[in-house]
């Protein structure tokens, strides 16, 4: 597969420059993703990503360009992502992992997203992320529903969610099957309100502190 990351930001840089509202629209397929941030602040605040196809990592986390990045939303406001399949492609961390004394890299989560606000996440899938599925850091205002999480039960450090520093995140009708926390609170966070989530396999709901 080529990589698809230039087109990615191209339609990125045209929406987040328009003054009106902006829908991205992803078609049925697979599109590899070697890395991306979308950067913020935007001229508007509603862009919507409309994904029908999967979105498929490195086969290798030495090609990530950045160790600890996959798909990051920076200083946003008022995006959307609704359906697509997130394909992390974790195995081949999380062998390096199970080696003793193997000098490994923490790994990257599939969607980070980082000091932004009013963000909705609707109706994905992430399967065998090499790290946390979806880290909400330094976030206001988030809602995640009809999320799908899948991993083995063997894969290490795997949180399905992970909130910190963050207020006004909800997580409704979530099915989490993941190696670690199937949602993880770090410190900082407030207003957190989770309902109807399915866990198992996985370590439950779990406050921790990092």
């Amino acid at each position: 597969m080529t990589d698809s990351s230039g087109p990615f930001l191209q339609a990125w840089g045209k929406a987040c420059s328009s003054s009106k509202p902006v829908t991205i629209n992803v078609p049925a397929g697979n599109f590899l993703i070697t890395g991306i941030t979308f950067s913020g602040p935007c001229k508007n605040t509603d862009i919507k990503f409309l994904i029908d196809g999967t979105i498929v990592a490195p086969s290798t986390y030495a090609n990530l360009p950045k160790p600890n990045q996959w798909i990051t939303f920076d200083s946003i406001e008022g995006v959307s992502i609704n359906g697509g399949t997130f394909k992390g492609r974790g195995e081949a961390l999380w062998n390096c992992k199970a080696v003793k004394h193997h000098h490994c890299p923490d790994g990257a989560p599939t969607l980070m997203f980082t000091n932004s606000k009013n963000i909705a996440i609707n109706s994905i899938t992430s399967i065998n992320s090499k790290l946390f599925h979806i880290v909400i850091l330094g976030c206001d205002g988030v809602t995640l529903q009809d999320v799908n999480i899948i991993a083995p039960e063997s894969s290490p450090n795997t949180d399905g969610i992970h909130v910190e520093s963050s207020t006004g995140v909800t997580i409704f009708r979530a099915n989490i099957k993941t190696g670690d926390d199937c949602i993880s609170i770090g410190p900082g966070t407030s207003h957190l309100w989770i309902e109807g989530v399915n866990c198992g396999p996985g370590h439950g709901i779990r406050r921790v502190d990092s």
